[in-house]
């Protein structure tokens, strides 16, 4: 195991890894902004290390910095979290090169699978249903003869990153040209690569993710579904495990295919598959994250499994301690997740200092945050300061905690989502489970 793990992020989730190796007793080094120094992961961590100033390229971006900091402090490992460098396959190649444990799973696979082109074509030779579409293009002009024979409405997609980005949909020919140049712009900005390629727009469809652990000596096992159809332009806002929809038959289909992606890419650690389903139960495999996913402590609550510690541990090269058939899902969990920004007024970031705090308590109620009572919350980064999350043993049980939580969470001197979320929850579709990814779109 090992001894020292340098933590390659900030916020909330460097947070969360960081209690995770205090249990198991392993030291850790946070690296922070400028901006970030008097964050808690700072505090937290038993050694710190100044990486640059607030701008992330500068920062949290920075390879030579954050691998600077590791050998200097003697780090065996790097955890990305999310984001940032977690599916970066040229930071987990300098890791190897340094001699460096990257907490996931290697190079080759993260370029694979990060390339959803590539992980499309993989998908469809392991026998894993996908979404109509087409390879990347190269022109314009190759797009709109590929869109006429896929029809419209569909989506283009860039080949490289997420978060959303690099995504437009197109509801007729007219429209391609303008969206396939907005979309390639976004994707070059964002991931440095502005190849596309087109899918078919399925709709209405339910989000459906599979979480899966994979130890480099075969053992697989999937920790069952978490629904993420609650987004607003592809970011998700509430995630709960197990879905409504998802029956057990369709549940063990949807099981037999996340293994088959893992198999077929000899997949090691924790990642996620992720599908949209239609109404009729058919699933389609739409891309698979090779990180720790925002959204992990709803599979936490429901299985009882502790991610973060067992990522760890499978990266030290410690097999799986338990088998598909260990794996049990209880009751209901739901994620809410808490940004600092203003729905009413199209959901404008917001910054500033929190004067007052108060962290919703009680059994199976958990807050992961990194924001404390005075901390001021810097412009520089993304809006999400926090998530909410219950558990209990129906749902219905499960969505009067979230309210009564929602209700308690006392977060003032910045706006925030929270009455959105508490909303969001009142809403007749939710709450019978008969809503979709246009849920947002719908609502205006």
């Amino acid at each position: 195991m090992f001894s020292k793990i340098l933590i390659a992020n900030r916020g909330e989730i460097a947070v969360r890894i960081i209690r995770a190796c205090k249990e198991m007793g392993i030291l850790t080094v946070a690296v922070f902004s400028e901006a970030d120094r008097d964050a808690l992961h700072v505090s937290l961590a038993d050694e710190s290390v100044c990486i640059g100033p607030a701008p992330v390229k500068d920062s949290y971006l920075n390879m030579t910095e954050i691998l600077s900091a590791a050998v200097v402090t003697g780090a065996q490992a790097i955890h990305p979290g999310y984001g940032l460098l977690s599916e970066n396959a040229l930071f987990a190649e300098r890791c190897r090169q340094c001699g460096i444990v990257f907490i996931g799973p290697s190079p080759e696979v993260i370029s694979q699978m990060g390339d959803k082109d590539m992980a499309r074509k993989t998908m469809k030779a392991a026998g894993v249903p996908v979404v109509p579409g087409c390879d990347v293009l190269s022109s314009v002009e190759e797009g709109r003869a590929e869109a006429e024979k896929i029809g419209f409405p569909l989506l283009i997609k860039a080949r490289a990153g997420g978060g959303g980005k690099g995504i437009r949909r197109v509801d007729s020919l007219e429209e391609f040209d303008a969206a396939y140049l907005a979309a390639y712009a976004e994707a070059e900005s964002s991931f440095g690569d502005g190849a596309c390629y087109l899918e078919k727009y399925l709709f209405p469809v339910k989000h459906i993710e599979m979480q899966l652990l994979c130890d480099r000596f075969g053992g697989i096992v999937c920790l069952g579904e978490r629904e993420c159809s609650i987004q607003r332009k592809n970011q998700k806002m509430i995630e709960e495990s197990p879905s409504v929809a998802v029956t057990p038959q369709i549940r063990e289909k949807m099981m037999e295919a996340s293994v088959k992606v893992a198999k077929a890419v000899g997949y090691e650690g924790l990642g996620t598959v992720e599908f949209l389903m239609d109404q009729g139960g058919n699933f389609y495999f739409m891309e698979m994250n090779t990180r720790l996913q925002v959204e992990h402590p709803v599979t936490e609550m429901v299985t009882g499994i502790d991610l973060v510690k067992w990522q760890i541990r499978v990266a030290a090269g410690l097999p799986l301690g338990f088998e598909q058939k260990d794996v049990e899902l209880r009751g209901c969990a739901i994620e809410c997740r808490i940004n600092a920004e203003n729905p009413m007024e199209n959901f404008r970031p917001s910054c500033g200092k929190i004067t007052l705090l108060h962290i919703p308590g009680g059994p199976w109620v958990r807050f992961d945050t990194a924001v404390y009572q005075d901390y001021f919350v810097p412009p520089f980064y993304d809006s999400m300061i926090g998530k909410l999350i219950v558990h209990a043993q129906t749902r219905e049980e499960a969505l009067r905690k979230m309210q009564a939580a929602l209700c308690e969470l006392v977060l003032e001197g910045i706006d925030n989502n929270s009455e959105l979320q508490m909303d969001i929850l009142s809403d007749k579709d939710f709450i019978s489970g008969d809503y979709y990814t246009d849920f947002m779109a719908k609502r205006g």
